[in-house]
C-alpha cells in the first residue's frame, strides 16, 4: 500500500512553494451553512468541479463520512468526456469529482463548505495554475434540494463577504458524470512527490486538516485497494 507521507525533500518544496502557487482566498474557516439538509438516508452523492480533479479528489478522500471519490467529467456529453478532448476547453465538460458520502456524518452543506475553502470561487475559468472552461468551478446539483442548499450557501457567503471578490462559481443541474481514465484515479495518492501535486494539491489537503480538523480523516478512502 502506498503511504501518503511526503519525504523531507517534498516537505521542503511544500513550504517553499505552497504560498505563491496555491490560492488562499479562504484563509480561515468559512461559516457553516445556515441552510442544510436533514440526514434521512445513509448515502448521498455530490458532483463538484473546482480545477484539476487530482487535488479535489485528494481533498475529499480525506473527509470523514466520504465513502468514495471518483475523478471524472461533468457538464458536457459522454462522447467528449475524454481527457485529451476535455483539455481543449471546447467540450463543455469540466474536470470534476463525484463524492459519495454519508450525510449522517458530513452533510451536503459541509461538503460545500470544504469545497469553497480549498479552491478560489472568485476566478472565472481559472484555478491556479490551470486555465480554461474545463477548470471552472461549478456545482452540479443532483436534485432540487442540493440546488436549494448550494444557492443559499452562496448567498450566505456573499452577504458575509467571505471572499474579497464576487463568487463566480456556477450552479447547474447534473446531467451526467463520466468517470475519468484509470490513471487519473487516486492520482495524488500514487504521486505525492510529483512537483505539481506538491505545489498545488498537497496544500489543499493540509488546509482541510488545518481549517476543519473535525472533518479530517488521516487515512484516505481510495478508488483502488493497494
Amino acid at each position: 500500500m502506498t503511504r501518503f507521507v511526503p519525504s523531507l525533500a517534498v516537505a521542503a518544496l511544500l513550504v517553499l512553494y505552497a504560498g505563491p502557487a496555491f490560492s488562499d482566498e479562504a484563509a480561515s474557516a468559512l461559516p457553516a451553512p445556515a441552510i442544510d439538509n436533514e440526514p434521512v438516508k445513509a448515502s448521498e452523492t455530490a458532483v463538484l468541479a473546482g480545477g484539476c480533479f487530482w487535488g479535489m479528489q485528494g481533498v475529499f478522500q480525506h473527509v470523514k463520512g466520504v465513502k468514495q471519490v471518483l475523478a471524472g467529467y461533468a457538464g458536457g456529453d459522454a462522447s467528449t468526456a475524454h481527457y485529451e478532448m476535455v483539455g481543449t476547453g471546447t467540450t463543455g465538460n469540466a474536470e470534476s469529482v463525484q463524492i459519495v458520502f454519508d450525510p449522517r456524518i458530513v452533510s451536503y452543506g459541509q461538503i460545500l463548505r470544504i469545497y469553497f475553502s480549498v479552491m478560489d470561487p472568485t476566478t472565472l475559468n481559472y484555478q491556479d495554475p490551470d486555465q480554461g472552461t474545463q477548470y471552472r468551478s461549478e456545482i452540479f446539483a443532483a436534485d432540487p434540494e442540493q440546488q436549494r442548499i448550494a444557492k443559499a450557501y452562496i448567498a450566505q457567503m456573499e452577504k458575509a463577504r467571505a471572499f474579497s471578490a464576487p463568487i463566480v462559481t456556477q450552479l447547474g443541474a447534473l446531467k451526467g458524470f463520466y468517470r475519468a481514465e484509470g490513471y487519473h484515479q487516486d492520482y495524488l495518492i500514487h504521486h505525492p512527490d510529483q512537483p505539481y501535486i506538491v505545489i498545488n494539491d498537497l496544500p489543499k489537503v493540509e488546509k482541510l486538516k488545518r481549517l476543519y480538523p473535525q472533518f479530517y480523516a488521516a487515512r484516505p478512502v481510495t478508488v483502488a485497494r493497494y
